[in-house]
């Protein structure tokens, strides 16, 4: 009797179900499609009131379809438990396989666990805990899960996935992997139509050449484009720009800061300061602006050196044969403490380790002032080797009283220096001198001794005592000091500027300059002879 009423019961189930599954998508009740074995215990079993099917089961839902070797179909509560090779479908793009499942078809919801993949168009989702939830169209699993879309790899303990928008998010201990780059970070939030991951949290993205460290970055899988926010830092090798907004992308090499930059030369221990910089480290080329810095810690005293704008070139860059160039224009001033200058354009250049001052340029260094055409200064690692002022060459030397300057003036003048400490100067062409020897024994000054000559060269001890002078024919007169010709006590073109040297490494910031009148003017060169057959 139990065994025909049970038969009858069966025979009804599959007839129901199939004219269930005629009906509309919009049914709100699960149906049961097809399954080889069902029966059905009210008060007994795992699963009281549940008809139990087993064998290539298939069950429907508002368009929805689940696969499964057996199940517990809940009727009353209109929600299914599924288990072996189970299997979901919603709609044509989005697909679901996993060990078990469970599906309520009030809330469109369902629960997968073990081995679960969820594939949507492109991506697949691997993972042990998901739940999907239909009508918000949000899936999201715990207990780890890993994310495929292409060449891009997302995994991390807790994330969500938005089927309809295509939008995703990862929380703890992320780690994403697109090629040779490789990100991680607390939190990731994951844009697959556009191929874009915004980063929150202490992040860092390392790839081949570079390395990123951020708390807030926007980056393009695609077109290997970052964009960073909240100081962030790009380290390249021995080279640091860390910045409030910074922009890179690995395929060009081109960085670009914004705010309050920062970049590190650990190499040449080196240092920029500035508002805005823009660095390409495949060609070697940059631009600094915005009141841009330049420090150097790479001497025994810190150089601050600031103008309007610097400009870098690298020539032969990653070979055995490269090096710089560094423009700085305009209003270029720097200070050291035993060195200051001012000029309108300095160009540095690292293959001759030459840096040159144009544009009315000053230098500084104790009481001496040196001015010319230009002025270039030869390193030898971190010192002076060597200095030459060509054009309209004047070195002035004021001693502790107001009115006594030491003045030399001639067309070139050429310093050499030992260990840094200057040792011999060399004038050439139309030298003239304003001298006040100093009497030895009290130190007083003997007089004024003036001077015309074509060749002065002096030596000095490392003291900067004066040992030697060699010229070639001159003439000249020294004057006692109560017969000094007022006219004899400056050179012509004397100008003492020290109203514009800067006096610390603050003051290099204050735009300050030569007036028409005390800037040097051009000399004509001299036309050559014409010639007559």
């Amino acid at each position: 009797m139990v065994l025909c009423l049970f038969g009858l019961y069966a025979a009804g189930a599959y007839t129901a179900s199939k004219a269930r599954h005629r009906r509309p998508a919009t049914d709100e009740r699960v149906h049961l499609v097809h399954a080889d074995e069902l029966r059905y215990d009210m008060y007994g079993g795992d699963a009281p009131g549940a008809q139990i099917v087993k064998g290539k089961v298939h069950f429907s839902h508002a368009g929805t379809h689940l696969w499964c070797d057996s199940a517990y179909f809940f009727q009353s509560t209109n929600s299914v438990k599924a288990f072996g090779h189970v299997r979901y479908k919603d709609g044509d793009t989005l697909s679901l396989s996993c060990n078990r499942a469970a599906y309520d078809g009030m809330t469109q919801t369902l629960t997968a666990r073990e081995q679960v993949v969820l594939k949507h168009r492109r991506q697949t989702l691997y993972c042990d805990s998901l739940n999907y939830n239909r009508l918000e169209q949000y899936a999201y699993f715990f207990e780890g899960g890993k994310l495929v879309d292409g060449k891009d790899r997302l995994v991390s303990d807790w994330g969500g996935y938005h089927p309809d928008t295509r939008q995703a998010e990862f929380y703890y201990s992320v780690h994403m992997t697109n090629g040779e780059r490789d990100i991680r970070t607390d939190t990731l939030y994951y844009d697959i139509t556009k191929s874009m991951a915004h980063i929150v949290g202490p992040s860092t993205i390392t790839s081949k050449t570079s390395k990123v460290k951020t708390t807030d970055a926007y980056f393009d899988t695609k077109s290997d484009n970052a964009r960073m926010f909240s100081r962030s830092t790009v380290i390249d090798g021995y080279r640091e720009i860390t910045g409030d907004t910074l922009t890179h992308n690995d395929k060009s090499g081109v960085s670009i800061g914004y705010g309050n930059v920062i970049y590190k030369d650990k190499q040449h221990r080196n240092n920029l300061l500035c508002g805005h910089i823009t660095y390409n480290d495949k060609t070697g080329e940059g631009f600094a602006s915005r009141n841009p810095v330049a420090i150097d810690y790479s001497q025994k005293d810190t150089l601050w050196m600031h103008s309007d704008s610097m400009k870098i070139y690298t020539y032969n860059i990653n070979t055995d044969s490269a090096y710089r160039k560094v423009y700085c224009f305009p209003n270029v001033r720097a200070y050291r403490n035993d060195v200051q200058a001012i000029c309108g354009l300095l160009i540095g250049n690292s293959a001759d380790s030459c840096v040159t001052l144009y544009q009315d340029p000053i230098v500084w260094s104790g009481e001496r002032q040196l001015l010319g055409d230009s002025i270039k200064l030869f390193m030898n690692d971190s010192t002076v080797r060597e200095v030459d002022v060509l054009g309209q060459t004047l070195t002035v030397q004021k001693y502790d009283d107001k009115d006594h300057f030491n003045q030399v003036s001639s067309r070139a003048m050429y310093a050499y220096f030992t260990d840094g400490n200057l040792r011999s100067t060399h004038n050439v062409g139309n030298v003239c001198t304003v001298y006040f020897p100093v009497d030895d024994k009290d130190s007083t000054l003997i007089g004024l001794n003036y001077m015309e000559t074509d060749t002065l060269v002096m030596h000095l001890s490392a003291e900067r005592k004066m040992q030697k002078i060699i010229s070639s024919k001159a003439t000249g007169t020294l004057y006692p000091m109560t017969q000094i010709p007022p006219e004899k006590t400056k050179l012509p073109g004397f100008q003492w500027f020290t109203d514009l040297r800067p006096k610390d490494k603050n003051d290099i910031f204050r735009v300050a300059g030569k007036t028409e009148d005390q800037k040097l003017k051009p000399v004509e060169r001299r036309a050559a002879p014409l010639q007559r057959l």
